[in-house]
């Protein structure tokens, strides 16, 4: 790893138009941030905060953001930090059949240290894409949680870590093969009390521990009961994947004799501080909506997963309609190939207007929403970031618009009718990152990692899945017949 950085001055951006995604949806043009000890000092235009830094004679280092835009750093709220390895390795395939022919067996069979490099993998993307706060969705037996703790800390990115607690299925009847049981003794409820009470608030606050549910299908619901009592007695957040595939909502149905966020209510776990991923297949007839509303519960959508393994469309527009928190995220890289998160906005911001067939249905400012403050609230951390506001975390990022890509972008002309700063934004894509910094340091500076050597990871990656592939059985899934010679 590269040597350690100093530690960040503090600092004025000055020259930006600054998209601060507070309740007032102010977007400040010539606009300057100052980043003081970690958090946002000030904000304002430019004139005035660079008056005021003179006024004080003290040290302040100075960014020239000219045509450049700041936004809150993007907060994944469903990524799977260990399947970065498993990228292209499984194309093709529904749900069902992905996760037990092909994930779950290679997961199953992580070595020592796969699962560290994994992590190093996925937050490198996420931080070059302007990541700066993720939920690990479902941390399991085999890719270590010393392993995952320690890529963190390594990174300084902030993260909440979901740790799986698996429940054995008992129903034979859905042949649901999961090779990860072997490790089930490893995945309680007492073995993620006892990570929460070592590693909950460490690294500055910066990383947090959750638990993670495992899917109800056909096991007793006297478990997942268990978990939800012990999240809600002890204050810890908790995800689940909930409805969604096609198969999962006539599971709920079949099994436990009720709706997908029914059966979440009865459990206890829903909450302010419960995630529940995708959602695709809620039965709103049933109330589903008004639970999720109720509780105060988040959804993550995750789109281009969903669009990938064939598992539908998530009802967002109704959601937001009916007052649901909507939050954003990736998934992991075998069924979205990529952890961007500007490309899940881009995309989630276009995909219901063509379902419904109305265009901007949801906007490209709502979406940005979904992204960060929503996100934030999800894992209640929405005191602290998810916007840019006095007093809050410097989690931000820089975004350089350039070249023909996203001509004619010119900040000069938003104000007589130029190009919406938020749309460049959404629609741009995250090579246009230019810097990223959480709690106020600089993570990402020049498009380039500060803490990772970037080609290094990927080197140790390519060694990893070799070992994984050879120890699973498992080639690459799908459906092109080519003729390699």
């Amino acid at each position: 790893m590269p040597g350690s950085q100093p530690k960040a001055k503090s600092h004025l951006f000055i020259h930006a138009t600054i998209v601060t995604v507070n309740k007032s949806r102010d977007v400040i043009l010539d606009g300057a941030l100052l980043v003081e000890s970690g958090r946002i000092k000030a904000i304002g235009k430019t004139a005035e905060l660079l008056q005021q830094s003179q006024g004080t004679g003290s040290s302040v280092e100075i960014t020239d953001c000219t045509n450049q835009i700041i936004i809150p750093g993007l907060i994944n709220t469903h990524a799977h930090l260990a399947q970065s390895l498993l990228r292209g390795l499984a194309e093709d395939l529904p749900l069902h059949e992905w996760l037990c022919d092909a994930i779950w067996p290679m997961e199953a069979n992580y070595d020592e240290t796969d699962g560290y490099v994994a992590a190093l993998v996925t937050i490198a993307e996420m931080l070059k894409t302007g990541t700066t706060c993720f939920l690990e969705a479902m941390l399991t037996h085999r890719s270590g949680l010393e392993n995952i703790v320690q890529a963190v800390e390594e990174t300084r990115i902030r993260a909440c870590l979901g740790k799986l607690i698996k429940v054995t299925e008992t129903n034979s009847d859905l042949k649901l093969k999961d090779a990860r049981d072997r490790d089930v003794s490893s995945m309680s409820i007492s073995s993620a009390l006892n990570t929460h009470k070592v590693h909950h608030g460490s690294n500055n606050d910066r990383l947090h521990i959750w638990f993670a549910a495992g899917t109800p299908r056909g096991s007793p619901s006297s478990a997942h009961t268990a978990i939800g009592e012990t999240a809600k007695k002890h204050d810890i957040g908790l995800t689940m994947h909930c409805a969604e595939a096609p198969k999962d909502l006539p599971i709920y149905r079949q099994y436990y004799d009720c709706s997908p966020l029914q059966f979440c209510k009865d459990t206890q776990l829903v909450g302010e501080k419960s995630v529940f991923a995708h959602v695709v297949h809620p039965d709103a007839k049933a109330g589903d909506l008004d639970i999720l509303r109720e509780s105060k519960s988040t959804v993550s959508h995750n789109p281009t997963s969903n669009l990938k393994l064939g598992s539908g469309v998530c009802p967002i527009p109704d959601m937001v309609e009916a007052g649901v928190n909507v939050a954003l995220g990736t998934d992991g890289a075998p069924c979205n190939n990529t952890y961007d998160m500007f490309r899940e906005m881009h995309l989630a911001s276009i995909l219901h207007g063509g379902v419904r067939e109305t265009a901007g249905l949801l906007s490209a400012y709502q979406v940005l929403e979904f992204a960060t403050i929503n996100g934030a609230r999800a894992l209640g951390l929405d005191g602290d970031i998810g916007s840019l506001e006095v007093g809050k975390k410097a989690d931000i990022v820089l975004v350089a618009p350039k070249g023909a890509a996203v001509a004619p972008w010119d900040a000069s002309q938003i104000s007589t009718g130029g190009v919406d700063p938020v749309s460049i934004v959404v629609h741009s894509g995250g090579d246009n990152v230019d810097s990223v910094l959480v709690d106020g340091e600089f993570l990402v500076k020049g498009g380039k990692l500060l803490y990772l050597d970037e080609a290094a990871v990927a080197e140790r990656a390519r060694d990893s899945v070799a070992g994984i592939r050879s120890r699973s059985g498992i080639t690459a899934r799908n459906h092109q017949k080519l003729h390699y010679i």
